[in-house]
């Protein structure tokens, strides 16, 4: 019997701290839009600990969109939805252009996707927040983040340049410049939460 589901050793050591911030600024109800869910193993992990939340997984990558489901599969819940394809960079997203959920949507989540992407993907996902967020609602950033222009670690520093080698076009963030865009959409920062292996929680509300 095949197995679809694909694996990520970070979850495994990220996914209790991440789950402790979700906990404490998450909406109490309505929909968790997830931003590149890659493997579906935060969504399986995540939504049964969310209770009074749905939760709906997101890929740009068909076989990221396999593993979600696959792994949906394996660690069933009945509050999170089948995973869609979404290009967080189109002007309109997937969920706009067919209605689907948009109304239930009260956070947005996005864990270690920023810096694995072109920095138009940022600003796509800045822009739909402003876009589909209700007033209060939440965007919640996980990963590494540069500083006022620095690294806060030598690892980070030296996986910036593993990123760049992988495509020019990747790396780790400036947090401040982050921190400007998402204003440019409404987005409020309210707060940066410091977590394990030198990575950040960035939690934004729209206005």
């Amino acid at each position: 019997m095949s197995d679809d589901r694909q694996f990520a050793p970070a979850t495994q050591r990220n996914r209790e701290p991440i789950l402790e911030v979700l906990q404490r600024i998450l909406p109490s109800t309505g929909t968790i839009l997830e931003i590149a869910s890659g493997t579906g193993e935060h969504s399986v992990f995540f939504a049964p600990q969310l209770p009074g939340r749905k939760w709906l997984p997101t890929d740009i990558n068909y076989l990221s969109l396999v593993s979600i489901s696959a792994w949906l599969k394996h660690s069933p819940s009945d509050n999170i939805y089948p995973p869609i394809l979404l290009d967080v960079c189109a002007n309109i997203w997937s969920i706009e252009q067919e209605k689907q959920y948009l109304d239930e949507i009260t956070a947005i989540v996005s864990i270690n996707m920023i810096h694995i992407a072109p920095w138009a993907a940022c600003l796509g996902l800045m822009a739909g927040a402003g876009r589909i967020l209700p007033e209060n609602g939440i965007l919640y950033l996980y990963g590494p983040f540069k500083q006022n222009g620095q690294h806060t670690a030598p690892s980070n520093a030296a996986f910036d340049e593993w990123l760049k080698s992988q495509n020019p076009e990747w790396g780790v963030r400036d947090l401040e410049e982050v921190i400007a865009v998402a204003k440019m959409q409404n987005l409020h920062w309210c707060e940066t939460v410091s977590m394990p292996a030198n990575n950040l929680s960035v939690i934004f509300q729209k206005i």
